[in-house]
């Protein structure tokens, strides 16, 4: 693919590693334990060849990601780093090659490991999706180099789920007094320091995304944007886009923006009767998405603001925070950045 002109591509990201490094070093002022970074999924959609080095750079010695393949990808930009690898099917091989150490994750996992290979042993305390269960964990003999856990829902201190977590989180490690632990998440390490434990693993936090509701305020690190291709007038009464989904009450001027859901902007972000749209910024002013948005387009209402063809607007950033877009398109912020579209041209540098 030919490379994008910046500053005349039809949809563009710029991505301020910095501000992920000063996102981990506020994150790691919160606690007394180890702070990990996770950057699975390409570090959440950012890149990780460009975000990883920035949080070695600010401190940050271990590094997790989700799958062995990422783990080798890592390896090769930070060759001291201690590496875990969250989740899959380990090659022994692989991580002896690539100095990995998996999350084991059950009894059969755990009899297929060599011996002589370090591991974290990974206990599920009540979010039944990965993990020996408490029983099962307190049956194993080898010594983990980490035991750890995860939430379910830390997101809402007060759901009751996370204190009964944590009750049988103590207990496994009961059996492990020497071992260090693992168990708090971005949101967890803001609002439950008792589950800090040895080393905390912030991810969503780091890039800026909402974990919690009364969180403690992190730093932007994306810019999402569009190029106006056409700005057109729309008669009251008329419907705007597929489906003539959102008809306006007024006279309206709309700006056509070349972004859609082929880029990763969700689809539910769009307007119709009855619900407005996602919030866009245009020109320091927010306005909001009109009617369905379709592969490659959307549609802005820029009623009485001054826009032309040729103009960006901001889908995401600084003024369009990207929890308020995740509320819209009823899904979190984690899913926007992991979806951000590789045909858009990206930089790297303060937003």
């Amino acid at each position: 693919m030919a490379r994008l002109d910046f500053d005349e591509a039809p949809s563009r990201i710029t991505i301020d590693p910095k501000a992920v490094a000063r996102n981990y070093k506020r994150l790691a002022g919160l606690t007394k334990a180890r702070c990990a970074a996770v950057v699975k999924a390409d570090a959440y959609g950012l890149g990780v060849e460009e975000i990883a080095p920035a949080l070695a750079a600010a401190g940050a010695e271990v590094f997790c990601v989700a799958l062995p393949a990422e783990g080798v990808r890592l390896r090769a930009v930070l060759p001291d780093a201690t590496i875990y690898i969250l989740n899959g099917i380990f090659d022994p091989a692989e991580a002896r090659a690539h100095k990995l150490v998996p999350f084991i994750s059950s009894p059969d996992a755990l009899a297929d490991w060599p011996g002589d290979l370090p591991f974290a042993l990974n206990i599920d305390t009540g979010m039944n999706r990965l993990g020996l269960s408490v029983a099962e964990a307190r049956q194993v003999t080898r010594r983990p180099v980490l035991i750890a856990s995860h939430f379910a829902c830390a997101d809402q201190p007060l759901d009751p789920l996370n204190a009964a977590q944590e009750a049988a989180f103590r207990s496994a490690k009961a059996h492990f007094p020497d071992v260090p632990a693992s168990f708090a998440n971005s949101a967890a390490l803001i609002s439950r320091p008792q589950s800090h434990y040895d080393l905390v693993r912030p991810g969503i936090a780091l890039y800026g995304g909402t974990a919690i509701t009364e969180g403690t305020p992190l730093e932007v690190a994306v810019r999402l944007e569009a190029r106006i291709i056409q700005v057109r007038d729309v008669a009251e009464g008329e419907s705007v886009g597929y489906g003539a989904a959102e008809h306006v009450s007024r006279p309206t001027k709309v700006a056509i923006a070349s972004l859609g859901y082929a880029d990763g902007y969700l689809r539910i972000a769009g307007g119709a009767d009855g619900r407005g749209g996602a919030p866009v910024s245009v020109n320091g002013h927010i306005t909001r998405l009109v009617g369905r948005v379709s592969m490659d387009l959307i549609a802005i209402d820029v009623t009485g603001l001054d826009v032309a063809r040729g103009d960006y607007v901001e889908l995401l950033g600084r003024n369009v925070p990207l929890d308020q877009v995740a509320h819209k398109a009823k899904t979190i912020g984690y899913e926007l950045l992991t979806g951000l579209s590789r045909r858009a041209a990206r930089r790297y540098g303060p937003l």
